[in-house]
């Protein structure tokens, strides 16, 4: 909601500014309009349309690559999760109790991240944090032979590492890597440009329906750019699928 909110005030400076420019072009003297002005005021125009065009493109890319990293990570976090599973139940039926935190701590994420999921039941409750309860449960077995001892070994390895990409999610819940000022200078950027289009432009449906649709694309683009930023909110969020993948496939 926030991004559409955002993108709704980008849009309606910068259509704004574009009816500005053209309430502008009535009212100024006629020298104000003249060859020599459009020219430079096309020139200046250029010069703020190519940074913005640049920094649009490079946060496009940044936002693509944090959703995409995000993603990627999700996946590897749950293969580990079916790996310690697979772990813990090579190691004895010891583990139990273990493996049955682990599939409604699993559970219990789901349905916490994404909260639209149906059908996600957790018959305990897991807790603050559920990794360091299973690895509390890990540290207490007392194995018998050296093929239990590698079992739990690579069974609290698994963990630390879902531990820490447990973190790194919580780091990335709710935060943005775009400053608002950074937002406001390039939407101050944006009107600025279209004020210069609006300044010169035709006064007819036409021109006012493109520089609309125009508009409507820059607005666009900066609501994609914050929702590929905050990859588990909004409208373009990460599936919970690689989750519920392996939650099917824990406690087998």
């Amino acid at each position: 909601m926030e991004s559409l909110i955002i993108s709704l005030i980008a849009f309606v400076c910068i259509f704004g500014g574009a009816l500005l420019g053209m309430l502008l072009g009535n009212l100024l003297p006629e020298h104000h309009v003249s060859d020599d002005s459009k020219d430079v005021v096309k020139l200046g125009a250029g010069i703020i349309a190519t940074l913005a065009a640049l920094v649009l493109g490079l946060l496009i890319s940044s936002a693509k690559g944090t959703y995409d990293i995000m993603s990627n990570e999700l996946k590897q976090t749950a293969s580990k999760i079916v790996l310690i599973d697979r772990v813990m139940a090579n190691y004895g039926p010891e583990t139990k109790e273990t493996r049955d935190l682990l599939r409604y701590y699993v559970a219990a994420n789901i349905k916490r991240i994404w909260s639209e999921e149906k059908n996600i039941v957790t018959k305990v409750h897991v807790g603050g944090n559920g990794v360091e309860n299973i690895q509390n449960k890990l540290l207490q077995l007392s194995p018998k032979n050296d093929a239990q001892r590698w079992h739990q070994s690579r069974a609290l390895q698994l963990s630390d590492n879902i531990a820490e990409a447990r973190w790194h999610l919580i780091e990335q819940l709710g935060q943005s890597s775009l400053p608002m000022p950074f937002l406001v200078i390039l939407v101050l950027w944006l009107t600025l440009i279209f004020a210069s289009f609006g300044l010169f432009s035709p006064r007819n449906t036409t021109v006012i329906a493109v520089l609309l649709l125009c508009a409507l694309s820059l607005s666009g683009s900066l609501f994609l750019i914050q929702e590929l930023d905050r990859p588990f909110q909004g409208l373009i969020k990460i599936s919970s699928t690689p989750l519920r993948n392996a939650l099917v496939h824990l406690g087998k």
